[in-house]
């Protein structure tokens, strides 16, 4: 039977009162009875989610205007995460509310089902399977707007201290125009300390105001959303925290993420750190460049450590210095080396190896992490001018190990000397185009590393097999921030992780048991994730060692496999593609990779990074979807499984008995049924194709065969 919900409003002291743990939801739609007059345009969509100590209130706002030239009316229809109790409902029509039911999941699934058949269209068959709210929508006058808001509450037993937020946003195929704001906002009290906040599918602003609260916040305007929100989160008394997400499909080799994040507290003493500012003022760096490096310097200089050492160097043809050695910080030495930046003026050549030859003869304790800040606007023009070299050097005056990070300033920098000098001194190279801010790309860096927790970081795990960990070498800790690492696993069972590094000389040690599953199918953004840092990885060898057969033959796998576009894979997608030769594909990449200079290296070397070092999963072009673990491409306008290869498939008619019998026995499939109305999907080992021909009626001998080992 439905249930029918009060339509009374919601005081917001009531949905701060109630509350859920993160787990699946859905976003609201409404569907037109008439659709070929029109769609409804979401002009906004907020979602706040509360939550304190794993229970916790969702609260939904949106929006909907009528753009057409035609009054429209249809059902407002709101998916429900499972186990969910709805609190509230409110939709006024002339001042009257409107009544709303929720609906039992059979029930559900004969109204999408319909709709699906009536409309054309499969992507409402993600939802099948939820109990759904459901409400009558009256005709709405062209330009007339209707609001709707709901709350709503659950409990989700977090798996290995995660914690799991799902919001679907996929509103692609249910607004007429782009949505003209969205807003995820997730307020999160415990108490136990909080570790990790992350997402892996999309860019949130986490502001840490204490070791028990946090608040994640993703904005987004004028967009057609098209992936679901994910967060994670995790509570632990730890000094140092460690979160593992694990994805595996029976019979093959696991795929894994380590999550390490250091307590947060306000209050706690940095590590003292040494900070090298090296700026070039050739010629080239006149105007406004030279005056907002100069701005950030300073802001750097006045943002440093009680307990830090720094120095400043400038250099041209020459190089100078402001102090001649690493100076304590006091007032009175910030003071006198801002001043003495102020002052800088740009003129003469550039001389990139010796101003690294003197910063780097500065690092020489190894006592405490120390960072090279190195900012230029071109090439080397005078003095060893050859990349290779350069680095080489580098290298060899780096005795302290200290971390060296780059900023190219323009579009006549040489990305690939940069960016070696970076990998080779285990530090990060990023590029300021033209037209951005330098003074707050700077800043923003700065307040990254301000704080060091752990330097030299390492990492062993033993109990299982673990291969292609990304990166190879672990960057510093600092306060507020976490590391990353992904990798392959085979074997399972528990393991002993162990996190090794220095603080203040002395050697730290974390230890963890984790457990490595031999299934393990919930945290399906994994095997793209590692995809994308392996392809990082790959592709910058390529560019700044030369390019093999079998790094190219790698890239080209991985970046069809996982639907991992980058630009110099883009031509994949590409109508013919397929009728690239090994040899021209090969060609291909190998030319868009050769650039070290201009606006294409720069844009490229900046997207690289992005893949690298990227903590979310990125949205596919309209060539390619992602489902699960799964990708598709469009082929000849059918939507077809990577690991498809030219084999037989099971042709089953789009909109048919048998069609529809899928998401009844294969409750899996539906949202991959949801991408389209042809396609080539997976099914244990058998492929089936959905299409105008097919069969029709399902056949007890057809459910046997597509049921049998087909879980996924």
């Amino acid at each position: 039977m439905a249930r029918l919900i009060s339509m009374k409003p919601v005081p917001l002291a009531l949905l701060a009162s109630v509350a859920l743990s993160l787990a699946a939801g859905a976003d609201g739609l409404i569907l037109p009875d008439h659709p070929e007059r029109g769609w409804l345009t979401i002009v906004d969509h907020h979602v706040r989610v509360e939550i304190v100590d794993g229970v916790a209130t969702t609260r939904v706002d949106q929006r909907f205007r009528n753009d057409s030239h035609v009054p429209l009316e249809g059902r407002y229809i709101f998916p429900l995460p499972p186990g969910a109790v709805v609190n509230g409902f409110a939709m006024w029509v002339d001042g009257q509310p409107t009544e709303a039911a929720v609906l039992p999941a059979e029930e559900a699934r004969a109204v999408y089902e319909d709709y699906v058949r009536r409309m054309i269209d499969p992507a409402l068959l993600e939802y099948v399977g939820r109990d759904t709210l459901s409400a009558r929508v009256f005709p709405i006058p062209p330009g007339g707007v209707r609001r709707i808001e709901i709350s709503y509450s659950e409990i989700l037993t977090p798996e290995q201290g995660l914690y799991r937020y799902r919001y679907p946003l996929d509103t692609e195929r249910f607004s007429a125009r782009p949505l003209e704001e969205v807003t995820v906002e997730i307020d999160l009290s415990t108490s136990i300390p909080l570790q990790a906040v992350y997402s892996p599918t999309h860019a949130m602003t986490v502001d840490r105001l204490g070791p028990n609260r946090a608040v994640a916040v993703h904005r987004a305007s004028d967009l057609l959303p098209v992936s679901d929100v994910l967060v994670y989160y995790s509570v632990s008394p730890d000094e140092m925290g460690l979160s593992l997400f694990t994805y595996r499909t029976p019979g093959e080799e696991g795929y894994f993420l380590l999550l390490v994040n250091p307590r947060f507290d306000a209050d706690a003493t940095s590590v003292p750190k040494d900070l090298l500012l090296v700026l070039d003022r050739s010629g080239s760096m006149s105007g406004d460049k030279i005056e907002q490096a100069k701005e950030a310097l300073s802001f750097i200089l006045r943002s440093l450590n009680p307990e830090d050492r720094f120095a400043v160097l400038a250099f041209n043809d020459v190089v100078e210095s402001a102090q001649g050695g690493l100076t304590p910080v006091s007032p009175e030495a910030v003071a006198a080396a801002v001043a003495w930046v102020r002052r800088l003026e740009a003129s003469g050549q550039t001389n990139i190896d010796e101003a690294l030859e003197v910063a780097l003869s500065m690092t020489t304790s190894s006592e405490r992490p120390t960072a090279v800040v190195f900012l230029t606007d071109g090439e080397p023009t005078v003095g060893e001018r050859d990349p290779i070299r350069i680095t080489e050097h580098a290298v060899a005056w780096n005795h302290a190990a200290a971390r060296l990070f780059c900023f190219g300033v323009g579009y006549n920098v040489n990305t690939v000397l940069l960016d070696r000098l970076t990998l080779e001194n285990r530090g990060t190279s990023a590029y300021v185009q033209p037209g951005e801010d330098l003074e707050g790309v700077l800043a923003s860096f700065y307040a990254k590393i301000a704080h060091p927790v752990l330097s030299d970081p390492t990492l062993s795990i033993q109990g299982v097999d673990t291969f292609r960990v990304h990166p190879g070498v672990l960057p510093d800790v600092f306060r507020g921030s976490q590391l990353l690492l992904v990798g392959r696993y085979s074997g399972s069972g528990d393991a002993a992780i162990t996190l090794t590094g220095q603080v203040l000389g002395s050697e730290a040690r974390f230890a963890y048991e984790r457990a490595f599953p031999e299934v393990s199918l919930l945290h399906a953004f994994v095997p793209r994730l590692w995809a994308g840092r392996r392809i990082a990885y790959l592709i910058d060898q390529i560019r700044l060692y030369g390019e093999s057969d079998e790094l190219v033959d790698e890239v080209i796998y991985l970046s069809t496999r996982y639907g991992i576009i980058t630009p110099y894979t883009s031509f994949l997608v590409e109508e013919g593609a397929d009728d690239f030769s090994a040899e021209e594909l090969a060609q291909r990449l190998g030319a868009a990779a050769a650039p070290a200079t201009g606006s294409f290296a720069v844009q490229s070397s900046d997207a690289l990074r992005s893949l690298a070092e990227a903590e979310t999963v990125a949205t596919p072009g309209v060539a390619v979807k992602v489902v699960d673990d799964r990708v598709y491409f469009l082929r000849d306008d059918v939507w077809t499984d990577s690991a498809y290869a030219d084999e037989d498939t099971i042709r089953i008619a789009y909109l048919s008995d048998a069609y529809f019998a899928l998401t009844r026995e294969l409750p899996w499939i539906a949202p991959h049924l949801a991408i389209g109305d042809a396609l080539i999907v997976r099914v244990g080992q058998q492929f089936v194709e959905v299409g105008e021909e097919g069969v029709e009626v399902p056949t007890p001998e057809l459910i046997d065969l597509l049921t049998a080992g087909s879980s996924t």
